[in-house]
């Protein structure tokens, strides 16, 4: 039985031996083969002075070394310290001081400016891979070859710290979540039993393997013997073709994912046949989209909600149950949410009441390393979690997000949910994306805006996109301006930035 994240690429070799584990590009590996060589890592690990406990950055784009070295890195019992490849060089440089790295494994072309730190603080190690040679770095290559292809697993408890999974840092340093093996490995479970992931499963992945959701669907394929498919960077026609080459049966992907892939001229010329189900998280994805692509593919897109202090999803709309789109589902087993008063945590609110979501269970992070304000702030009383983001319930305990509470703008007085905008906007026929975000006004403190990425080949005005939302809006939430654009900032997972929207902003304030 896996029990830490060290287990699972040593129990999915015993199990599912040289089935297919991994597909990237033009490369394929085994379960035994990728555990073989996460041993090899392993003991190159060891040898440098790596044990239970140390921090090791894993810093990349997605690759199949990734997968190898963070499988590596947990069979010494270190900690994995995944970084994002968006963040900034300042940030990059912070988060593995910060978590007190003491070696680094990454790509040449991200990781080798990281050499600069080598010898300072606790990091005396820096592992590159990739075709140029750097100079003063460790050869990942070398490590494999001379590696052993076996390596005893460290012995760790269920709730010992397995990662620190650094946030976007949208205010300030980002903070360090640290997950447990128990908050990872009941994620990736978790997840499969929701979805009903098995051993017949052939999944499709653009997303960041450092991100949380990568990450939850990188470890729940291989704790169930599913083969992945991991596409490097999102492109429409890689993922269509990935999905038509490999008889793929789930995608797995964030709003934008689906809102490129629907708007492609080319959509319809792929084979999707295969696909049985879709799963998309990050993000609410607008049930207009959801039904679009339900008609298209004939698969149902089951909504999943999570964040990087839950270690990946918390709810999901099951395979086998209901599934409500413009809701996120049910709560995991074993976890519990409830939606309270946004100015008073101890009110739960009824069914369709909007609050504050709040969760709690065995998916709640250990806290914000070395952050114990921000770990209080966090947290409430009964290990009640504040999710920071505004929801409600209806009467079969499913959730729906109204929007992040710092998203909201305030205008006049009334409270503006700019996801609420979006879904309705993205039901438009000639919109294929929509982002909104605030923009100051004298009178009335905050306005909303609209940035619109349309169709192919497609029209509509600004007046036109008011008058659609004035359809089913309140005058109040109804955008102030329109802005016609060709993509929106996002993140590497594909989220949309709201805070950078002002940086396209044309200053223009009418429709």
């Amino acid at each position: 039985m896996i029990q830490t994240v060290g287990d699972i690429s040593r129990l999915s070799a015993h199990l599912y031996g040289d089935k297919t584990a991994l597909i990237i590009e033009d490369k394929q590996f085994s379960f035994n083969q990728i555990d073989a060589m996460a041993c090899r890592i392993a003991n190159g690990l060891k040898a440098a002075g790596v044990g239970p406990g140390d921090r090791v950055t894993l810093y990349s784009p997605n690759c199949w070394e990734w997968a190898v070295s963070y499988h590596g890195i947990a069979k010494t019992g270190a900690v994995i310290n995944p970084i994002n490849v968006m963040l900034t060089p300042d940030e990059v440089k912070y988060v593995v001081e910060d978590s007190g790295a003491k070696v680094v494994i990454g790509s040449a072309d991200k990781a080798e400016p990281l050499l600069d730190l080598k010898g300072n603080g606790e990091l005396n190690e820096v592992v590159l891979f990739g075709e140029q040679v750097v100079t003063g770095a460790s050869s990942f290559e070398d490590w494999l070859k001379t590696g052993t292809d076996t390596f005893d697993v460290a012995q760790r408890g269920r709730d010992e710290l397995a990662a620190i999974c650094y946030t976007s840092g949208t205010t300030g340093h980002p903070k360090g979540a640290m997950h447990s093996h128990r908050n990872i490995v009941t994620n990736a479970h978790g997840t499969a039993l929701m979805h009903v992931r098995t051993t017949r499963d052939i999944l499709v992945n653009s997303l960041p393997l450092p991100h949380v959701y990568g990450s939850v669907v990188f470890n729940s394929s291989f704790m169930y013997g599913m083969t992945l498919v991991i596409v490097p960077r999102f492109e429409e026609e890689a993922v269509l073709s990935a999905i038509q080459q490999h008889r793929a049966t789930i995608l797995d992907g964030v709003p934008t994912v689906y809102y490129y892939l629907l708007s492609h001229p080319k959509f319809d010329d792929y084979d999707l046949s295969s696909l049985t189900r879709s799963m998309v998280g990050g993000q609410t994805l607008p049930a207009a989209k959801s039904i679009e692509w339900t008609e298209r593919v004939t698969t149902p897109v089951l909504e999943l909600w999570g964040m990087t202090e839950l270690a990946g999803a918390a709810t999901a709309n099951p395979y086998y149950g209901d599934n409500k789109p413009g809701t996120i589902g049910l709560m995991y087993p074993g976890s519990e949410g409830k939606v309270v008063s946004a100015d008073d945590p101890n009110v739960e609110l009824g069914a369709g009441e909007e609050g504050e979501f709040m969760v709690r269970g065995p998916l709640v992070m250990l806290g914000y390393y070395g952050n114990d304000e921000a770990t209080q702030n966090a947290m409430a009383p009964g290990n009640w979690m504040h999710t920071g983001d505004i929801a409600t319930r209806d009467e079969d305990n499913y959730f729906t997000i109204v929007d992040r509470k710092k998203d909201m703008i305030l205008t006049a007085g009334y409270n503006v949910y700019p996801a609420e905008l979006e879904r309705v906007i993205c039901g438009h026929r000639a919109v294929a994306l929509a982002a909104v975000g605030r923009i100051p006004d004298e009178a009335r403190g905050e306005l909303a805006k609209a940035y619109v990425v349309l169709k192919p080949n497609a029209q509509a005005s600004g007046q036109e996109i008011v008058d659609f939302c004035r359809e089913t809006l309140a005058a109040y939430k109804l955008p102030r301006a329109v802005q016609f654009v060709d993509s929106v900032p996002q993140t590497s997972s594909g989220k949309i930035m709201r805070r950078l929207l002002s940086e396209i902003d044309d200053g223009n304030r009418a429709v």
